[in-house]
């Protein structure tokens, strides 16, 4: 009889032991949270071997100039300021744009799809998720800045060197009318930036219909302020295109520069997605549509 208890105490404790260690796996993995317990879309490995910058990113503006390849910016004389840019921050020699033409790539780095545009015709806005919405559910700002706005929240399809093919976040419902301003509102004092910001220049000053001298000029004419002050200021200035000059191929050159990059040149490959999915992770938002399979960008921070 004694034998017999002994054996059932035995048993009874390798089951509790059991369930133990399988308690402490779990908790060790996933943080179980009140407000969510869907954990299917987390991706526990990929955050936790990015090497994000130690520091808070303050402020990301992010500039996009138009249908120009990598071979005709890099090292060219007609950019120095751009070039100058390159050796500051971190250029990246293997980055694509997604498609052609022009509208679906800058809605796709702005919600994580291209929500079916294919063409730079005007569209009736979308109600999808994207990037300024979901700043904005998590606490954080958003606005968008487009040079040539007539007004604040204007939705017309152009005036003057302004399209609303290039302005990604008037397409879409969630986004207030007030954070679709005109590049003059950029505010001069740069702690007053939202939390993300995109800058887009008219078609004569982003190249579309200008020339790559235009555009660096005015670029150096109007963001290096910002850019010399986010190197102190725990900030960063993204600088993309939206796509090449029409090749197959479709690539661009992506510069990152501020006070938590290590300047250099790399060659991972990313794409608009890769960009979004970063400030996501960066700032703890939701992954927008493709933006779930893209890594996020790990390689060039201090």
């Amino acid at each position: 009889m004694n034998k017999l208890k002994n054996i059932m105490l035995t048993l009874l404790f390798v089951t509790l032991l059991t369930g133990c260690i399988s308690t402490l796996k779990t908790s060790s993995l996933v943080e179980p949270t009140s407000a969510n317990t869907n954990v299917v879309d987390v991706d526990v490995t990929a955050v936790k071997s990015t090497n994000f910058p130690n520091i808070p990113v303050k402020h990301i503006v992010i500039v996009i100039e138009e249908n120009h390849s990598y071979k005709q910016i890099v090292n060219s004389l007609n950019a120095p300021y751009m070039n100058k840019l390159i050796r500051q921050g971190a250029l990246f020699t293997n980055a694509y744009a997604i498609t052609h033409p022009s509208q679906p790539n800058y809605i796709a780095l702005f919600s994580g799809s291209t929500q079916g545009v294919k063409d730079d015709s005007c569209k009736k806005p979308f109600q999808s998720d994207n990037l300024g919405y979901e700043l904005m559910k998590s606490k954080l700002t958003f606005i968008g800045y487009s040079e040539d706005l007539p007004k604040v929240g204007f939705t017309g399809c152009s005036y003057k060197g302004y399209g609303r093919k290039h302005n990604p976040w008037v397409q879409f419902t969630n986004i207030p009318a007030k954070l679709n301003q005109p590049f003059s509102a950029f505010p001069q004092q740069f702690d007053k930036l939202p939390t993300v910001s995109f800058v887009i220049p008219n078609h004569q000053d982003d190249m579309h219909d200008g020339t790559v001298k235009e555009a660096d000029d005015w670029l150096k004419g109007n963001l290096s302020t910002y850019v010399n002050w986010a190197i102190k200021h725990q900030s960063l200035l993204i600088l993309t295109w939206d796509e090449d000059d029409f090749s197959k191929k479709n690539r661009i050159p992506i510069i990152m520069v501020g006070s938590m990059i290590k300047p250099g040149q790399y060659n991972e490959r990313i794409n608009h997605y890769n960009v979004l999915r970063t400030i996501e992770d960066l700032y703890g938002l939701s992954r927008l549509g493709e933006s779930r399979n893209a890594a996020p960008i790990s390689s060039i921070w201090k």
